[in-house]
């Protein structure tokens, strides 16, 4: 049985655009190849840090919502460990309320978009 997580990594804010999209290609490939299944990922741009962290003030922030065998999590958090791109991270298993919330939330989300169009 697949479990439901969420993902939010920070990439380090001196990267190309293009440099920073292949880093979050090759966590999305990480999941997808490991028996993982991407339901939502969000880009949330550059933003700036709580703190500094390795005299740093911004990252770039993505978040990635997906269903995934447990042992997938092992290895997807090595490899954010050994990518010194990645500024930090945290991983999560998401109950049925959480799941439930964030599906709730897309789909305000999608109304709002329409609503604009």
């Amino acid at each position: 049985m697949l479990n439901q997580y969420e993902t939010v990594f920070i990439i380090t804010p001196v990267l190309s655009e293009a440099q920073m999209k292949e880093a979050v290609e090759k966590f999305r490939k990480i999941i997808t190849d490991n028996g993982g299944e991407i339901v939502h990922h969000l880009d949330w741009g550059l933003r700036k840090l709580a703190y500094p962290i390795t005299n740093k003030s911004q990252g770039f922030y993505n978040h990635f919502e997906f269903k995934a065998p447990g042992e997938l999590i092992g290895k997807l958090e090595i490899e954010y460990r050994r990518d010194e791109r990645i500024l930090r991270f945290l991983t999560f298993r998401m109950d049925k309320y959480a799941i439930e919330y964030s599906e709730k939330r897309r789909s305000n989300a999608n109304k709002e978009v329409k609503k604009e169009e």
